[in-house]
């Protein structure tokens, strides 16, 4: 692509799913614009312009050309910022790594909120499935320094922003991510040893107090 490519994210600073676009840009060395919604206060023209259908944010604008849905704007980066490829080479890996961003997209957010968004036994529950959740990360992770093997890649990138998530998790769970999934939490101290990754992620504490926040909007403190 030419170096005057135009590449804008329509952003939430909190959002997990935001951050994978982030990270995938910086981990391209593309430079790009991210500009922060106000999904709470009203969302922008652009915002409900871009993305009509689900009205969320990320939206890619590349060149003014909206894309939206977090997983498919990563895998459109990739291709279209061939050099330093994210998914793997292999036609069978390829498709091992969308089985488990599929897996993350359908599990881990939702069981997270199934934890911040609740109290009483309905919050034991979604503890429990939470934790089972990232027991099956772990397994497929094994020994390897990312899910891809050596090099960090695509389900390394969908799977981190939920990280900056899960001191809320935690403290609102009474557990501790590394006493269940050590390789989850060596993972992601791994992680974020990456510049792309430092750069991105929110602060977990600020994250937590959102979360605190959120929580007294919906009546649940």
């Amino acid at each position: 692509m030419s170096k005057g490519d135009k590449v804008e994210v329509l952003d939430f600073w909190a959002s997990p799913f935001c951050a994978r676009v982030k990270v995938a840009l910086e981990e391209k060395g593309v430079n790009y614009v991210a500009s922060e919604e106000d999904l709470f206060g009203g969302k922008s023209e652009l915002l409900l312009k871009s993305n009509p259908i689900h009205q969320r944010v990320p939206v890619l604008l590349h060149n003014d050309k909206p894309l939206a849905e977090s997983s498919i704007i990563v895998s459109y980066i990739d291709e279209v910022w061939s050099s330093n490829p994210l998914l793997p080479t292999l036609a069978y890996d390829r498709a091992q790594a969308r089985f488990w961003t599929d897996y993350i997209d359908k599990k881990v957010f939702e069981t997270g909120r199934s934890i911040w968004g609740s109290n009483g036994e309905e919050r034991e529950v979604g503890t429990r499935d939470f934790i089972e959740v990232l027991k099956h990360l772990e397994e497929a992770l094994g020994e390897k320094n990312y899910f891809g093997g050596d090099a960090f890649g695509y389900v390394d990138i969908i799977a981190i922003g939920h990280s900056a998530w899960f001191l809320a998790y935690e403290k609102l769970g009474g557990f501790k991510v590394e006493d269940h999934s050590p390789k989850i939490s060596a993972w992601i101290k791994r992680c974020l040893q990456r510049e792309s990754v430092a750069k991105v992620l929110p602060d977990p504490e600020k994250v937590y107090q959102f979360v605190l926040h959120f929580r007294k909007m919906l009546g649940l403190e």
